[in-house]
């Protein structure tokens, strides 16, 4: 024999599977269009640009050629991985706004 919930309860647990199947939606669809983004960092003065994705892969990196000193190679090492790591922060904190105002704050780990 199975038990049976009250009436209101039923309905109440229908909306919010409707609500969690609409969050769900919203949620791939952010995140689609936050992987499809481009983010651009810059160090240096400009002097390197790096270009990522919202799915955190590298799509460009541009050196102006000022910035090309054979006696100081780390200071370039040092200015790209300042404008990856930028664009990488960038990407990762759009991720976590945007999915943030969906799920209202809650941190549902391996979400993003």
């Amino acid at each position: 024999m199975k038990a049976r919930l009250p009436e209101g309860v039923q309905m109440k647990r229908g909306d919010m599977m409707r609500q969690l199947q609409q969050m769900q939606a919203q949620m791939e669809t952010t995140q689609t269009e936050v992987e499809e983004t481009v983010f651009t960092a810059t160090a240096g003065g400009g002097m390197v640009t790096a270009e990522v994705n919202g799915k955190k892969e590298l799509i460009s990196i541009k050196i102006d050629p000022e910035a090309v000193d054979p006696d100081d190679v780390e200071m370039l090492e040092d200015l790209v991985t300042a404008a990856v790591r930028d664009a990488l922060s960038k990407a990762s904190k759009t991720m976590e706004e945007k999915m943030g105002a969906i799920t209202g704050g809650l941190n549902i780990p391996g979400m993003f």
